[in-house]
């Protein structure tokens, strides 16, 4: 049997760079469109639920008070204050709670549904022309700030452990042809996350952490 040149066997375990090329801008151009779509299509819904129905706004409020109420009756504010009882634990108020709704469709709309729920861009002076400012500025009634390190992890650590993306959802089922196992994996994921952030949070403020 005749030896086999270990250059030819060098270059034949060397992927081509051209192909490599074209297999990565083919996916990564996939991902985009499928999660540019996701989004924009979330952030068009999300501004109709904030923007309906139309209430009616106090007289007396300035222009910052007006969105606030706005947002507060629409369709995504009583979405958000229906469960806030239960993420409040977490450290969570009701505008985090809007965001946790939507990224159950795909985590990465958290940061467009929080920049319409925040108005950020808005003109009036006093809202934030970025979300890092719109969320450094945001107070609960009592005065104190929203966002703090220990929600910031609580945050982070529920988006890591629940299941927010619709099309793994769809695929489970596609590929088990059941309801049942996608069910059993969102249930099982939202409530390690839940618990993970429970713990996070309430430790951290009984370790006197903010």
């Amino acid at each position: 049997m005749q030896a086999t040149d270990p250059e030819q066997q060098l270059i034949e375990v060397i992927p081509d760079v051209g192909n490599v090329a074209h297999t990565l801008l083919s996916r990564s151009t996939v991902f985009l469109k499928r999660a540019g779509t996701v989004i924009l299509s979330i952030s068009i819904l999300l501004w109709a639920l904030v923007a309906f129905p139309r209430g009616d706004i106090s007289k007396s409020a300035n222009a910052s008070d007006t969105g606030s109420q706005q947002i507060q009756n629409s369709f995504a504010g009583r979405a958000g204050r229906m469960i806030e009882p239960v993420i409040t634990p977490l450290g969570f108020d009701w505008k985090i709670g809007i965001g946790l709704i939507s990224s159950f469709a795909a985590r990465e709309t958290i940061i467009s549904t929080l920049s319409i729920v925040y108005n950020v861009g808005e003109t009036s002076d006093n809202k934030s022309s970025s979300l890092v400012g719109a969320m450094q500025n945001a107070k609960r009634a009592d005065g104190s700030p929203v966002w703090t390190p220990l929600v910031g992890i609580s945050l982070m650590l529920f988006f890591l452990l629940a299941c927010q993306c619709m099309s793994t959802v769809a695929i489970v089922r596609r590929e088990t042809n059941s309801w049942r196992w996608p069910l059993l994996m969102v249930g099982y994921m939202l409530v390690l996350a839940y618990l993970a952030s429970f713990v996070t949070y309430q430790g951290g403020r009984l370790l006197g952490f903010s």
